[in-house]
């Protein structure tokens, strides 16, 4: 077997020790292939040695400027430092332009664009990420609250009835239905009805407990 193959399967059985032997070897073994230094590096990351696994990143880059998958978990690694958030963009820009267009990269992109504040350039990539994989619900609120931005009100409606579709307790979701249907449609019972749903899914969501205050006032007035 592959050295590269057999270290990412002792990777997924949670072997890193293991894992990092046998990257090191394929290292040793073929010092100028970047692959080997992503795996390394996809070890030291899921260990907590974010800095170390930056360098072997940046060395499969050296070795080949063109490797999507080294841009790919750089990004990775940036996005999970608040300050690094424009060099994760970038990072994942340049992932899919060299062609590592699946919905795990166009969902980072998004995710990195809406901490940048930027839901507009965010919506296209949540949207590819939505066609791709339709079963992923995170991406499918994301894309919702892009919509929400937007001012997209019955798409918004339409893809928040798909989240709680998929996940039943998804108290977010029926929070942001309950506001969709409080401010655009004017259905202060529909909007009752999603407070309270939320609510039944997380008790304490403040958020749900404050538009539900607010419809109980209006109602009695």
């Amino acid at each position: 077997m592959d050295k590269n193959q057999q270290g990412i399967e002792f990777m997924q059985q949670g072997k890193y020790e293991e894992a990092a032997k046998v990257f090191n070897e394929a290292i040793e073994e073929n010092p100028k292939e970047p692959v080997a230094y992503i795996n390394f590096g996809n070890v030291l990351t899921a260990v907590g040695e974010t800095d170390k696994a930056v360098k072997f990143y940046k060395k499969a880059i050296e070795l080949d400027e063109n490797a999507a998958a080294a841009y790919y978990s750089l990004g990775n690694l940036y996005y999970e430092s608040d300050s690094k958030l424009s060099e994760a963009k970038d990072m994942f820009e340049k992932a899919i332009r060299l062609g590592l267009e699946n919905s795990d990269s166009y969902f980072m992109l998004g995710l990195t664009l809406m901490a940048l504040e930027q839901p507009k350039l965010a919506m296209p990539y949540l949207q590819r990420t939505v066609e791709l994989s339709p079963e992923d619900v995170d991406a499918r609120f994301q894309y919702a609250l892009c919509l929400a931005n937007a001012e997209l009100y019955d798409e918004l409606i339409n893809q928040l009835n798909l989240v709680v579709e998929q996940d039943p307790g998804h108290a977010d979701a029926y929070y942001n239905l309950g506001v969709a249907f409080a401010g655009y449609k004017e259905d202060a019972q529909a909007a009752m009805t999603y407070f309270n749903k939320a609510l039944e899914a997380q008790p304490d969501h403040m958020l749900a407990a404050h538009g539900k205050k607010l419809m109980e006032e209006m109602n009695a007035e």
